[in-house]
């Protein structure tokens, strides 16, 4: 428990997180990579070098002086963010490193404004909110260990099959080499791939959402290739397992994490949204509800560019034509002439709260989506404008996570 006396000058620190967050944060990294180089192993540093993993750290921060009084109202974060942390293999001894670094960055840049009495209560805070992640991870790595056919760090997987699913899609199916069981994860989950990249001085690790349904005698991730933009380098990790990660090549996974799942126990009808490669958790979770409950209404919405970068198509497809109570609908921004010729599409622009409301059996359902960020915002928004509950909107950023509401503060999804 904190004294009185810590949470007082730590909500007094709120404005001043408000403002000069995003500095602490870049200090932060700046100065604990530069000591422990070892770390980058961890992190993404496509994530490092646009920014948004220090806006994100930013938010945390702030997020826990704002509730510092009320941890527990931060509960869900920290489990999301610990799951993201088991996933990565954070270690309880690398917490004092962070602590370290952080408070030293408080200090570079908030200058003689950074008091002792306001370090000293920091340090306080940080060790009560580490020793919460550090309990909940322990917790964490024992369940991904002792399940059936469980494991702890990162186990050998063979590529058994990989396959092109569209123009910017590849699924790779993914087996254990010790020839061993494959742990059983919820829908909607994720692994993550750690990679030794040839010419690269850090490993890269990356999550994946696992993209078929539990049960099967194999992993299965379908990854989108980050092709180079203006201003934006080519994924690193997605290019080389496209173009250089092939059949009975090995990739190392951790265990199944995250707390964007399935609810089993719901039997409201359900509406899974995606958006471009943010349908794989979706398809997961629509095989995973067709087979356990038949007579669930399901509707499915996917958009995408056109036909060409539509992945998992047929799958879905499969699943509404063996079910009469599940249904498929697709939203494409560019069609392509055959798109149009062939009837492949139900909507051409973008999805919408008119386009949803006549898609969707009923507003009494539970609602899923995941996606790009600024699809996300449009369909949160959406589904806000048309009554529905909070508690019936679940949803899923992929990288580290924002604000689905303009001028929104929230603690996000990364790697602290």
């Amino acid at each position: 428990m904190l004294s009185s006396r810590t949470i007082e000058i730590i909500k007094s620190t709120v404005p001043v997180l408000e403002q000069h967050g995003t500095a602490i944060t870049k200090r932060f990294y700046q100065t604990m990579f530069a000591a422990h180089p070892e770390l980058l192993n961890l992190f993404n540093h496509a994530n490092q070098s646009q920014g948004r993993q220090q806006t994100a750290l930013a938010n945390v921060v702030y997020a826990a002086a704002l509730h510092i009084d009320k941890l527990e109202s931060i509960l869900p974060v920290v489990k999301q963010i610990a799951h993201k942390h088991r996933s990565l293999g954070v270690t309880a001894d690398q917490y004092p490193i962070v602590g370290k670094y952080l408070l030293g960055a408080i200090k570079d840049v908030l200058g003689d404004a950074a008091t002792d009495d306001i370090l000293q209560a920091w340090a306080e805070a940080y060790g009560i909110i580490a020793k919460v992640f550090i309990g909940v991870e322990e917790g964490m790595y024992e369940e991904a260990e002792k399940q059936d056919g469980g494991w702890a760090g990162f186990r050998a997987f063979r590529v058994a099959r990989k396959a092109a699913e569209s123009d910017v899609v590849t699924s790779f199916y993914l087996v254990p080499a010790d020839g061993g069981a494959v742990a059983s994860f919820e829908p909607g989950q994720y692994i993550s791939v750690r990679l030794d990249i040839p010419g690269e001085t850090n490993t890269h690790i990356r999550q994946y959402s696992l993209s078929d349904a539990p049960g099967k005698p194999y992993y299965r991730i379908s990854v989108k290739r980050e092709d180079a933009l203006p201003g934006k380098p080519a994924g690193k990790v997605s290019s080389y397992l496209h173009a250089q990660v092939g059949e009975g090549d090995v990739l190392h996974l951790s265990a199944p994490a995250g707390e964007f799942v399935l609810d089993r126990a719901d039997t409201r009808p359900l509406v899974l949204i995606s958006g471009g490669v943010g349908l794989t958790p979706m398809v997961s979770m629509l095989k995973a509800a067709a087979a356990a409950q038949p007579d669930r209404e399901i509707a499915f919405i996917h958009a995408a560019r056109s036909g060409d970068a539509h992945a998992l198509r047929q799958e879905a497809e499969e699943v509404a034509a063996s079910n009469a109570r599940v249904s498929a609908h697709w939203c494409y921004s560019r069609p392509s002439a055959s798109d149009r010729e062939t009837g492949a599409f139900h909507k051409e622009g973008y999805v919408d709260l008119s386009w949803l409301q006549q898609v969707v059996p009923t507003t009494e359902a539970s609602f899923y989506f995941c996606g790009p960020t600024p699809f996300m915002k449009t369909v949160y928004a959406a589904l806000r404008a048309w009554g529905i509950e909070e508690e019936r909107i679940r949803f899923e950023f992929f990288g580290p996570s924002g604000s689905l509401q303009e001028g929104q503060s929230e603690a996000e999804t990364v790697q602290v």
